[in-house]
């Protein structure tokens, strides 16, 4: 196979996998860890990938517009999340007072919050997130403005106003795409300001979010790397970790 064949179906199977291992390509192309890791080294080269140790990732620059619905995203790495969740639950204790962002992951979250993490006080834009929080006993407060259907938020100037009134012991936060680069980006620009300004409100700000949703980028930008830690079910890039805390779940 010459290595302009090699090349083509590498890229066709990191874009339908977003990472790869050097084995997983081995078996797919029937090719020596040589040659793959030859290739990889080349095609990082030319900025098609970046190779991180024992595969590669596809590069921070994708950018995108798309954004599924609420309950699209809810039947999306079903199992990632709630791993997530589970570890972001066991976070929050008794006295702590939390945002918790409207988003698939972060309603996995609620889901999960058991013990002394009922105790705490709640301020969430999620609708599904309140309610969740309200029927578990929950102590919730929900900030006024405008409802998106697409996500299910309340977001403009009325939540803004409404967030500045509170500050934060933790915040978890949901995000579309995590980059390098471009930090912690989401579709909407309305859902990025609340966001933005729960992260400047909290002392600790946590981003969850699965491996998918890494080397994506977004027309909105809600933080850079440093503003908070991730936590996520499995990191495909170790430079993240040269930016900011990042936190791996087990499956």
């Amino acid at each position: 196979m010459l290595a302009e064949e090699r090349f083509s179906l590498i890229l066709k199977q990191l874009e339908r996998q977003r990472t790869v291992t050097v084995q997983e390509l081995c078996e797919a192309l029937n090719t020596s860890e040589s040659t793959i890791r030859r290739d990889l080294t080349e095609l990082d080269r030319l900025g098609k990938l970046n190779k991180v140790h024992g595969g590669a990732t596809l590069p921070d620059s994708r950018f995108l517009a798309d954004e599924p619905t609420m309950a699209a995203k809810e039947t999306l790495a079903v199992a990632q999340k709630r791993s997530i969740a589970q570890t972001a639950a066991g976070l929050i204790q008794a006295d702590d007072f939390v945002f918790i962002d409207a988003g698939s992951t972060t309603l996995e979250l609620v889901h999960a919050l058991e013990g002394d993490a009922l105790k705490a006080g709640y301020v969430t834009n999620g609708v599904a997130h309140a309610r969740a929080l309200a029927r578990k006993g929950c102590r919730v407060y929900l900030p006024g403005g405008l409802l998106r259907p697409q996500t299910e938020a309340i977001v403009g100037a009325p939540a803004l106003a409404s967030l500045q009134q509170y500050r934060f012991t933790k915040a978890f936060m949901g995000a579309n795409g995590v980059a390098l680069e471009a930090g912690f980006t989401t579709p909407d620009p309305e859902e990025a300001a609340v966001k933005a300004a729960a992260v400047h409100r909290a002392r600790e700000a946590w981003f969850l979010v699965d491996d998918a949703k890494f080397a994506r980028v977004y027309p909105a930008v809600i933080a850079d790397l440093q503003s908070g830690a991730i936590l996520t079910n499995r990191c495909p890039n170790p430079k993240y970790k040269q930016y900011t805390l990042v936190k791996e779940t087990e499956l």
